[in-house]
């Protein structure tokens, strides 16, 4: 872990808020040109996106002069991916759908060496600077950054006890998967997902666990003052279709002539 991964950690546990977005392309200049954007961290989508951990080895080299966070939102709560994307390089890991306390110890047991945990050691990987930092083995498991993705009805409810599992950094709700597993599915504002959604993030702020969520724009100031920290706000994706869609738009009015 990184430097900068530290200290986002650390930037967390004061309660720092910090600004991101999601990264869906893979892409190596799409990644390039976001790093000179100004966020805080992205957050490279493997649970969703079409991608694999060569391409994201591409767009974390794409980050390495930047001083944002790359947060890795990983395909699953799998052992395997999250040893590939350690060792590759990633400041911070984000798992997905976590809806239970075992499913937490599991997924940060994979993220330590043992005896603390049942990630495998690799040498020449770009973790370690392809083995020249001789240090990296002895500091890994106290830099790890993780971040559990709490996204379905059975993870809200057992919230207080995937909390109380050792070695979480930071609790992000997600609010579409959320709405579905209630019935709402593609109403991820609905009164009663953001109602439940502002419920956890109070919970775990009154047990002290940072929180972070993904949103819209236009809901950034209600969950600031929810005092969520970590505001992952869309994607490039949204970002390039906007701006496609209006310029086309515009162009369009311009053919037409005056109505």
């Amino acid at each position: 872990m990184s430097e900068r991964g530290r200290e986002f950690a650390a930037k967390l546990k004061r309660g720092e808020v910090v600004f991101g977005t999601f990264i869906c392309l893979p892409c190596f200049q799409t990644m390039e040109a976001i790093a000179g954007s100004g966020f805080d961290c992205v957050v490279i989508d493997a649970e969703h996106a079409p991608t694999n951990p060569s391409l994201i080895h591409l767009q974390l080299a794409a980050l390495a002069t930047s001083t944002t966070t790359a947060i890795i939102r990983l395909p699953a709560n799998d052992p395997v991916a999250i040893k590939h994307y350690l060792d590759i390089g990633a400041d911070a890991l984000m798992v997905p759908n976590i809806q239970s306390a075992d499913q937490a110890r599991a997924a940060i047991a994979a993220t330590r060496y043992p005896p603390a945990g049942i990630r495998g050691v690799g040498g020449s990987m770009r973790a370690t600077r392809y083995g020249r930092d001789k240090t990296y083995l002895s500091r890994a498991n106290g830099e790890i950054c993780v971040t559990l993705q709490i996204e379905s009805e059975e993870g809200m409810r057992n919230l207080a006890e995937i909390m109380a599992v050792p070695g979480i950094d930071a609790i992000f709700f997600g609010p579409n998967d959320y709405a579905a597993s209630i019935g709402l599915l593609g109403e991820a504002a609905h009164p009663r997902v953001l109602e439940d959604v502002e419920s956890g993030v109070r919970m775990a702020r009154r047990a002290g666990m940072p929180t972070g969520i993904l949103l819209g724009e236009a809901f950034v100031d209600r969950f600031l003052e929810a005092d969520v920290q970590l505001m992952v706000v869309g994607s490039e994706v949204g970002l390039l279709v906007a701006a496609a869609d209006g310029l086309a738009t515009r162009l369009a009015a311009k053919r037409a002539g005056p109505a």
